[in-house]
């Protein structure tokens, strides 16, 4: 395994698109909470209308909430690490270098675990990314907040586990279909309409919360909308207690789709013509 870690590491940091990939991910996850970051001082300007808005809202980006907020917003640009991963799959069979792993010794096996290695290694690469982030609003805004540092932690590996989630999924796609392009049109149409569509459906139409058992759905809940969100009204505040009471549920969750895709893959791969 260590191994092919390494031999992993060594072709993806020689792939062009994997720094600009990391260069958008360090530049767009601090720009879109520096925006919802100029949102909340707006809201809370002045003396009296500022007071009430703080004390609602308290400050999302300080220690520990930063943990939260970061996570939960930064986790909308899931994409971009996404559009990598199925590039460095579909690249594999355009170059035929699976064909030629297999011939200098690899197991089918191993070539399965090694793209495994890939989804692993950018999911922790962005973790990094994230975690540097949210540290760095904690301290930006809230300086005398440092000794809680360490509450709301658990929001790390959280969104580890979504990024991994959601990036096995475009890896299953990029697996199955071997096209760049089609496998990149089907993820943005499942992950930005279609999902959409079906939970706004079950929600409003039928009733139900069965949207939460879409494929990407499962996952986006685990990092659940800010703490602030639930002092806008009753409604709301129930609501962030049902999202927040559901995290466990939508971890096991995941963790059972996402092991259930990586044993097809193997078990596919397995038999699947070269």
């Amino acid at each position: 395994m260590l191994s092919l870690i390494k031999i992993e590491w060594l072709k993806i940091k020689k792939y062009p698109a994997f720094w600009w990939m990391l260069v958008i991910v360090a530049l767009t996850y601090p720009s879109i909470n520096l925006m919802f970051l100029n949102v909340y001082e707006e809201i809370s300007k002045g003396k009296e209308m500022g007071a009430i808005a703080k004390m609602l809202l308290g400050n999302p980006y300080a220690f520990p909430e930063t943990w939260h907020s970061v996570a939960f917003f930064s986790s909308f640009f899931i994409v971009l690490p996404a559009i990598l991963v199925i590039m460095l799959i579909t690249n594999e069979y355009n170059y035929r270098t699976h064909r030629q792993n297999i011939i200098d010794g690899w197991s089918r096996q191993d070539f399965i675990t090694s793209k495994l290695c890939d989804v692993l290694i950018i999911s922790t690469i962005i973790t990094i990314v994230y975690s540097i982030v949210a540290a760095g609003y904690g301290f930006y805004t809230d300086s005398k907040s440092f000794y809680r540092w360490a509450e709301q932690l658990e929001y790390i590996p959280l969104f580890f586990l979504q990024t991994f989630a959601q990036l096995t999924l475009a890896f299953l796609l990029g697996y199955l279909i071997k096209k760049a392009f089609i496998a990149l049109g089907i993820y943005f149409f499942q992950y930005l309409i279609i999902e959409n569509i079906g939970v706004s459906w079950f929600k409003y139409k039928v009733g139900n919360d069965l949207g939460r058992f879409l494929p990407f759905e499962i996952s986006d809940r685990i990092v659940p909308p800010p703490a602030f969100i639930g002092n806008f009204g009753k409604d709301a505040k129930a609501g962030y207690e049902k999202a927040v009471a559901a995290v466990p549920e939508h971890v096991i969750l995941t963790i059972i789709l996402t092991a259930a895709i990586w044993i097809i893959c193997y078990r596919v791969h397995k038999k699947r013509d070269l």
